[in-house]
């Protein structure tokens, strides 16, 4: 087994680690939360002094919020880079812009070590039950050193393609789910409209063409999927505020790509006005609130 600095224990990057720790990985963690490292070293992780320890480590495990801080923490003076040893694998799982992830893919190897791009989907309650799935961009021979320790962490474990082809694939795939559990809210809300009941509208359309994923795993509408966040507050899961930068990573890449994609922008808008009306924490499927116009009569 190896061991492994894991940086990033929030939300999901604490399920993640722990993990690691239950298939036998010497696991040291590193937060800036007090709080979220004591948790870990409670459930048999070591903490970490600092990024310094990152020469005691085989592998390094990032799940940071932006591309800012995966750049810092790897490459900056004093960083990961300064300390690890020659060959290091290098995991960010972090969802963060291609460009980023390319760059600091591009300056480790410089550097002498390995890296991949391994960004998640499936939320916390994937992250907690080691059920993600990981899709990784990088080198073959990275990605295969990679993957027995991914397989700790998920289910499914994707070569995408080369450096920052896991974000490309990330980014995709969440802007699809944003536009998907739009028209899945829609679709309920003009239903009901109409007086058609929401059970009877699930056990139709789940059965019928208009049948996805955001409808049958994580119905929008209260009632017909008992374990959807939409049956628990709309309390997430994956916030709506997480969507929102995804979808923002989205239009990012897409303007650089000179790629359209006019629902993947409306999509945002709808999402930027949760944020506006201080809805990002909830599940990214209380867009329902807004299209319904629940949203402001709590």
């Amino acid at each position: 087994m190896s061991t492994i600095l894991f940086i990033g224990l929030g939300n999901m990057g604490s399920g993640m680690a722990a993990n690691l720790m239950k298939a036998g990985h010497d696991v040291l963690v590193h937060d800036l939360s007090k709080e979220a490292v004591a948790e870990a070293v409670r459930g048999g992780g070591r903490e970490a002094g600092g990024l310094p320890d990152a020469r005691d480590a085989d592998i390094v495990i990032t799940m940071l919020p932006a591309g800012e801080h995966v750049a810092r923490v790897y490459l900056e003076r004093d960083a990961v880079a300064s300390h690890a040893r020659e060959g290091t694998l290098f995991i960010d799982c972090s969802t963060i812009d291609v460009e980023t992830a390319r760059t600091v893919g591009m300056e480790a190897k410089a550097l002498g070590f390995r890296f991949v791009d391994a960004p998640v989907s499936g939320g916390t309650a994937a992250a907690q039950g080691g059920t993600l799935t990981f899709m990784v961009g990088g080198e073959e021979d990275d990605f295969e050193a990679a993957k027995p320790v991914l397989e700790a962490m998920g289910k499914n474990v994707f070569h995408a393609g080369g450096a920052g082809t896991g974000q490309a694939a990330k980014i995709c795939n969440n802007m699809l789910l944003g536009i998907t559990m739009i028209g899945t809210c829609e679709a309920f809300n003009l239903a009901q409209s109409l007086g058609l009941d929401p059970q009877t509208f699930f056990d139709i359309s789940s059965k019928a063409s208009g049948q996805s994923w955001s409808m049958t795993s994580y119905c929008p509408a209260p009632g017909p999927v008992p374990a959807a966040p939409s049956n628990k507050g709309y309390k997430p899961g994956f916030a709506a505020a997480m969507m929102l930068k995804d979808l923002r990573l989205a239009s990012d890449a897409a303007r650089t790509a000179r790629a359209a994609i006019p629902l993947g922008a409306q999509a945002e808008q709808l999402y930027t006005l949760m944020e506006a009306a201080e809805a990002g924490g909830l599940d990214f499927s209380g867009v329902m609130k807004l299209i319904d116009g629940s949203l402001n009569k709590d």
